[in-house]
């Protein structure tokens, strides 16, 4: 009780010497305190961009995944790496992800399924014929790269550093369906409908749907095409390319040259 006292009167004595209100002081420092305390238990949701707008951390932080994953491949970025890319500190990114893969897969894997999506809505359509469906699938190769032109890049990034990930993300979205279709292919060539290995469908397609955009710096350098003309070019293989492919699939081998003669 005493030390009570004491410190009450210490309390006066000090108001009347600073002509403040006893405890004045001590409230504005629990406020400034709290203040101090929600700013650090939640992040502004806007920032500034390069641009000079608003851009919220939450997307910058994307876009810098985005850009190191496609570049890099997830085993060679560090969340340090990502931090400093979208100009931010690593407690900050941490608060919006908690972990480098839980990130990878909502801006990259959720990317790549929608890719594969395509192929799959398409294979499963049994009232088109094999060379509809080909110009479907196309058309979406097309319109979808054409939008996400940085994909196949991470594509490859993965196959080469890690391709168990992606050969069992390709089983799980497109298994039944690749398989009911390479059924088909199968049936068509037996019937004499198609020469080739249906092998050859699938190879046809991505070589010549999915390269031609992780080629196009190299196109656009030796063809000197703009960025409006290649996307033109794009375009025209919507409905060069399945043609191409039913032509080479029904297109008789050469027979082999008879080496006794």
């Amino acid at each position: 009780m005493a030390g009570k006292k004491k410190v009450v009167r210490g309390e006066a004595v000090q108001a009347k010497s600073t002509g403040r209100p006893a405890g004045a002081g001590a409230g504005k420092r629990v406020k400034a305190e709290g203040s101090r305390g929600r700013a650090a238990g939640r992040p502004a949701k806007q920032t500034k961009g390069a641009n000079g707008s608003a851009e919220s951390t939450e997307e910058r932080i994307k876009q810098a995944a985005r850009k190191l994953f496609t570049q890099h491949g997830f085993a060679a970025v560090r969340t340090r790496d990502i931090a400093s890319e979208a100009g931010i500190n690593l407690a900050l990114l941490n608060y919006y992800f908690r972990s480098k893969q839980k990130l990878f897969d909502l801006v990259m894997m959720e990317n790549f399924r929608k890719f594969l999506s395509g192929m799959t809505v398409n294979f499963q359509d049994p009232s088109l014929t094999i060379e509809d469906r080909l110009k479907r699938i196309v058309a979406a190769y097309v319109d979808f790269l054409t939008e996400f032109p940085d994909l196949p890049l991470f594509i490859l990034n993965e196959i080469k550093g890690n391709p168990s990930k992606i050969a069992e993300q390709i089983r799980q979205e497109v298994g039944p369906a690749r398989s009911a279709f390479f059924k088909e292919l199968q049936a068509a060539k037996k019937d004499g409908r198609i020469e080739l290995d249906p092998a050859h469908f699938v190879i046809n397609l991505v070589g010549l749907t999915v390269f031609p955009f992780v080629a196009r710096p190299l196109v656009q350098r030796v063809t000197g095409v703009s960025d409006e003309q290649f996307l033109e070019l794009m375009e025209d293989r919507k409905k060069l390319v399945p043609m191409w492919i039913m032509m080479m699939m029904t297109t008789k081998m050469p027979a082999e040259p008879d080496s006794k003669k």
